[in-house]
């Protein structure tokens, strides 16, 4: 049982950064891999990115690979989401999602069993 819990969404102008935080908690959270994902209206959830919580190995979206970067604090079970240069497309809903170890399909929001209620971020042009 894995619980999710994303922060620091807000309103950027373009060109801008964000620092969106996903604090998990759950006993069998550090056996899980965590991913982000992004879903704007009327469109498909994309993935962002993801992470290996216990290997620290990373992936991103090619959307997004050059500007963000996702990252881990281990002493307070948080996963971060460093947003840079910041476009009016990447304006979504952010979503963090974990799935417990084994085959790992980390692009695929299908396969992610745990997810947090979102956080809007808004680009503006």
């Amino acid at each position: 049982q894995v619980q999710l819990v994303e922060s620091g969404g807000g309103l950027v102008q373009t060109g801008g950064s964000l620092r969106l935080s996903c604090a998990a908690s759950g006993p069998t959270f550090s056996s899980h891999n965590l991913g982000w994902f992004r879903q704007a209206p009327g469109k498909e959830r994309e993935f962002v990115a993801a992470l290996s919580w216990t290997g620290g190995a990373t992936y991103y979206g090619d959307s997004v690979k050059g500007r963000f970067t996702i990252s881990r604090d281990l002493a307070n079970n948080t996963v971060f989401l460093q947003m840079n240069s910041l476009k009016p497309e990447d304006t979504a809903v952010y979503y963090c999602a974990a799935v417990a170890g084994g085959l790992w399909y980390y692009r695929d929001p299908t396969r992610y069993t745990y997810w947090g209620q979102g956080t809007q971020v808004t680009v503006s042009s």
